[in-house]
């Protein structure tokens, strides 16, 4: 069994003329990843790696999860390749993850998020909002051979308000 957790960065802010890339948390981004995280901290699996875009809204977004859900910084992997919108490319990301880890979990952007767990999971999802958790369980040994999961839950801070 394989499980997979995708998080979408939270709200960003478009106020400044950075490049997208650059572009950080809103006070509502940093609230909304607080709520979430907190609240879906029994939900971890005790053994995981953690990968993160390395936009600052998503690394912004592992770390505040990081500090709720007490696993170290440190171990966050920040990619390059997870800087992408496309659910393709996101696919292709996860079903590299080594066979050594059973949990993945997972920061980064739409419209590749909505569209990968709309494609792998068994419940259709109109928009993972950001700050947004989708928890997938696959009945495979490799993520290689990831197909259809199932989608185990799904929290956005809507749910928590």
């Amino acid at each position: 069994m394989k499980q997979l957790i995708v998080i979408r960065h939270a709200k960003s802010s478009w106020e400044a003329p950075l490049r997208d890339i650059d572009r950080p948390l809103t006070n509502k981004g940093i609230h909304d990843a607080h709520l979430v995280s907190s609240y879906i901290s029994d939900l971890i699996p005790k053994s995981f790696v953690v990968w993160s875009s390395i936009a600052k809204r998503a690394s912004e977004t592992a770390i505040i999860f990081a500090q709720n859900i007490s696993f170290p910084i440190e171990s966050i992997t920040f990619k390059e390749e997870l800087y992408t919108f496309d659910e393709r490319k996101l696919e292709q990301i996860i079903k590299s993850c080594p066979n050594d880890y059973d949990n993945l979990i997972l920061f980064g952007h739409n419209e590749a998020i909505t569209n990968f767990v709309n494609k792998f999971g068994n419940i259709f999802i109109d928009n993972v909002s950001t700050s947004g958790f989708v928890n997938i369980i696959f009945d495979n040994s490799s993520w290689s051979e990831i197909e259809k999961g199932v989608t185990k839950k799904v929290v956005f801070p809507s749910d928590l308000k």
